[in-house]
């Protein structure tokens, strides 16, 4: 799943459009690879001295890299876009409105949520060479149903950033192409939020997150999950409410042994969106200046470094 992108990034680095980076205190780190991110509400990418903006005209999101670093997924006006790593080629996948995409392993698919036959959330997959008909995946029972009819795209959302994340449907597909963890799902009849780790072969559904409903006396979310290239763990960004101030939970990233089902806090108070860069260090959209940046964290020091203003980081795949 892992490529080299020698030549791609050569090309990049050289490119007309990069600028050089902002004068701030601390000098931009150095990253193994491009992390593409949103200000504004259009695409930059960056790897550390220099950036380049691949869209304009804003009302871009969720970009992805696909698993061979040469072309990203995306968001434009709430419907499901593809581009080449330089920003060319942008083209239109879907006519019905999508949220969160996230590529298969092997580059022949993407994931994305949209409206299901149950009137919440599901995951669909489309092929990425062309427009398609997409195919649902989850839920399940929804797989033998006709598909529901075309949804309005969601273009903003209004609220606090607590309250426009508690319904962002971005998924995330493993690096062994077997699951999609995505929000809601079957957990949805029990809890009042939860977050499902799905099988893509049979359909089932695994809850790893749940607030509200059933025994719980909580209340928040788990939202924007992003799997470690080597599966081993899924991070997602979460919110609690709990019965007492001291049960309370402010916005933070969750990372999930998926082997133990062990769960830990990671980065810091307010950090949100966290995609890995190794097993050591991640990517996350952290408050800086008054400000959304993303910033580079080290997993096991906890050290922080501020890398670019924007939001929403994907890194795209080395060796």
């Amino acid at each position: 799943m892992r490529v080299v992108r020698a030549t791609a990034l050569a090309g990049i680095v050289a490119g007309a459009m990069l600028c050089p980076a902002a004068a701030s205190a601390a000098p931009v780190p150095a990253l193994p690879s491009l992390v593409a991110y949103v200000r504004n509400g259009d695409i930059y990418v960056s790897q550390g001295s220099a950036e380049k903006r691949l869209t304009t005209g804003g009302n871009q999101a969720r970009p992805r890299w696909s698993p061979d670093g040469k072309s990203i997924a995306y968001l434009k006006a709430g419907y499901l876009w593809v581009m080449k790593a330089d920003g060319t080629g942008q083209r239109r996948l879907t006519t019905r409105a999508a949220a969160g995409p996230s590529w298969s392993p092997d580059g022949k698919s993407i994931a994305f949520a949209s409206l299901s036959c149950t009137g919440g959330p599901g995951v669909y997959r489309i092929a990425a060479a062309g427009r398609a008909t997409p195919e649902v995946l989850f839920p399940r029972d929804c797989r033998s149903e006709d598909l529901p009819a075309e949804p309005a795209p969601v273009t903003s959302r209004a609220g606090s950033l607590q309250e426009r994340l508690s319904t962002d449907d971005a998924v995330a597909w493993s690096p062994d192409g077997t699951r999609i963890a995505f929000r809601g799902g079957d957990c949805d009849s029990v809890y009042d939020a939860c977050l499902s780790v799905g099988t893509v072969a049979t359909g089932g559904e695994q809850t790893v997150a749940a607030y509200g409903g059933g025994s719980l006396q909580t209340s928040g979310f788990a939202v924007v999950p992003s799997w470690r290239t080597d599966g081993a763990k899924l991070a997602w960004t979460a919110y609690q409410r709990g019965e007492t101030k001291a049960d309370d939970q402010p916005l933070h990233v969750v990372e999930y042994d998926t082997r133990t089902r062990a769960k830990r806090t990671v980065g810091g108070t307010g950090d949100r969106e966290m995609a890995y860069l190794s097993t050591s260090r991640a990517v996350v959209t952290g408050q800086y200046k008054s400000g959304s940046w993303v910033v580079v964290v080290d997993l096991v020091k906890n050290k922080r470094a501020p890398f670019r203003e924007g939001s929403q980081p994907s890194v795209q795949p080395v060796r």
